[in-house]
């Protein structure tokens, strides 16, 4: 593992009055998060922002309302990942259920046709005599300049849903609702896309309802919480406390079982229960089959799978999933080893590497690139972009990972502005981003690419840290506190799952499946013994048994053969002294 230094989470100094009983352990944790009333852990839907502050909702609503009174023809177009699935099924669904018979989707191929709505996607549709009358737009649109005045030259109405930054220009929609863009008051900027588009479905029942135009019985939007938790998590935006809300309400109704037969059908496939689900596994277990079919396919077999609605159908399609999954895996195997080669190649340490890494290789492969820029930033701490072919053999297609203190996507706007034209198109978040340049300007652009960093970045800012929230007591390191941490979520992106550090004696180590580190640990001044397994540490490790180890952990529940007993989960190791 590569060294990091450990850094603990402040608490503040005064405490806070809880109106409820709280274990210390939660006061401390929640303090450290920011919460500071109870408010903001009642994730009751009465404490979701109000739809209507959102710009452009209005007009929205009408254009939808006008769609279902006069039955005209709607398209959503979504995006091949896992929030623009579940908006595209959110959006499919709900319009359904208030009313609207002729509803379809269409989502871009990553390969063919990039990324939103493109006047490529317009020219097909009218090809094949499938323009619709209203065309609305999931977790995508907001930079679709050219899609929506193709849309529109050819009689298109045009709804843009979508949470991602603004550029100078915005399309000339009908409407568009994005928390994220200028003037909008709406107070909830992280909003996934699957959120915005669940909101304006809100906004549509609220109007219908008000104009006695609901279908009977009347709609039940809530039913539609899973699909936006999948998505909200899997986009890994900040789980404010409005995303919050949207997290826990969806995590119910999947633990209760009354979640779309796709959802189940991903986490039987899985091997989870459903019943014992946390955020965790939408994020890590959920999403990533349902990316794989994005990154490899035809998103359409993952979007087909949450509007499956029997678990025969759902259940075909998710073993699908799953081999896409898998089959994603082994590429992104050995694309990472082919990476790691060639930063081997530059015959460079940490730290004579650029500060800004671009990396391409001829035999990448498009989809799983992000996933590969990931894992080298992991490795190196450092902003990492990885680029494939595109389908022309002119153009390369760069997905960006970036670190703490760098948002990505105004360094993009850095190099765009001092080297205009070097990206054909670029788009994206803080942390992640994409982007087309030509082949022949890759170099060039790696190293506008690595001076913009520096510029942001200071030297401190690439050494690699990992924050905990400090030591468990002895009689906190138990099987209660497990649970106790599984229930107090949903944890995730700005709302962190606890970790914490601890030093330990280490009784046996042993390496299983060929990848892992199994332990048995004991705390340092304290008495029994504890499992503890860090996951992909390699073969070669360090011989913890001679020296001890200080140890980053989350504390587990780990059921075999029937007995469930603490297990740590370690996210990083060092030896002592």
């Amino acid at each position: 593992m590569t060294t990091k230094k450990i850094l603990r989470r402040p608490s503040p100094a005064r405490q806070l009055d809880w109106g409820h009983n709280l274990p210390p352990l939660l006061q401390r944790l929640y303090a450290a998060r920011g919460v500071t009333s109870d408010d903001q852990l009642s994730y009751t839907l009465k404490h979701l922002a109000s739809p209507m502050d959102l710009r452009g909702v209005d007009r929205a609503v009408e254009l939808l309302a006008e769609a279902i009174a006069q039955q005209r023809r709607v398209m959503v177009l979504g995006d091949f990942d896992a929030d623009g699935a579940t908006s595209t099924a959110v959006a499919m669904l709900g319009l359904g259920m208030l009313g609207l018979q002729q509803v379809d989707f269409r989502v871009p191929s990553r390969f063919a046709d990039g990324y939103g709505l493109t006047p490529g996607i317009i020219e097909r549709l009218a090809s094949e005599g499938a323009l619709p009358d209203l065309m609305i737009t999931v977790d995508n649109g907001i930079a679709a300049v050219e899609g929506v005045r193709a849309a529109k030259e050819q009689g298109v109405s045009v709804v843009v849903t979508d949470h991602h930054l603004a550029g100078e220009v915005l399309p000339d929609a009908d409407a568009i609702v994005n928390p994220n863009q200028p003037g909008c008051p709406f107070l909830s900027k992280n909003a996934a896309g699957v959120g915005v588009m669940f909101y304006v479905l809100t906004a549509l029942r609220k109007h219908l309802r008000e104009q006695n135009l609901l279908p009977d019985p009347q709609p039940n939007l809530g039913s539609l919480l899973d699909l936006v938790a999948l998505g909200t998590v899997a986009d890994v935006v900040p789980l404010d406390h409005n995303n919050r809300i949207f997290v826990e309400q969806g995590l119910r109704r999947i633990r209760q079982g009354e979640a779309r037969p796709g959802i189940l059908a991903l986490l039987e496939v899985a091997g989870r229960d459903h019943k014992e689900i946390s955020s965790t596994d939408l994020g890590f277990v959920v999403g990533p089959r349902l990316n794989a079919a994005g990154r490899l396919d035809d998103m359409s077999v993952g979007i087909a799978c949450l509007l499956a609605d029997s678990r025969d159908e759902a259940l075909r399609l998710a073993r699908e999933l799953d081999t896409f999954n898998r089959e994603r895996r082994t590429i992104e195997k050995d694309m990472k080893a082919q990476a790691q080669d060639l930063l081997a190649s530059m015959s460079l340490d940490l730290e004579g590497l650029p500060w800004g890494l671009t990396l391409f290789d001829t035999d990448w492969h498009q989809g799983v690139i992000g996933i590969l820029a990931a894992r080298i930033r992991e490795q190196t701490h450092r902003p990492t972009i990885a680029f494939a072919p595109d389908e022309n053999g002119r153009d390369i297609k760069g997905s960006a990972r970036s670190i703490p203190g760098l948002h990505i996507r105004d360094v993009l706007a850095n190099v765009d502005s001092r080297h205009p034209g070097i990206m054909k198109k670029f788009g994206g978040h803080a942390m992640a981003a994409g982007m087309t340049l030509a082949k022949d300007d890759f170099e060039a652009f790696g190293k506008a690419f690595d001076e913009a960093v520096r510029e942001t970045l200071s030297a401190s800012d690439l050494e690699a840290a990992i924050t905990t929230d400090g030591p468990l007591e002895q009689d906190e390191l138990c099987l209660e506190t497990a649970n106790l941490l599984k229930r107090a979520g949903p944890w995730g992106q700005h709302f962190p799952e606890p970790v914490f550090d601890g030093e330990f004696q280490v009784v046996n180590q042993r390496i299983v499946g060929e990848n892992h580190l199994k332990l048995v640990l004991q705390p340092k001044g304290g008495n029994g013994l504890i499992d503890g397994i860090a996951f992909n540490t390699g073969p070669e490790v360090p011989d913890y048994t001679r020296t001890g180890a200080r140890v980053v952990y989350k504390p587990d529940a780990n059921t075999f053969r029937g007995r469930t007993n603490l297990q740590l989960l370690i996210d990083y190791l060092e030896p002592l002294g």
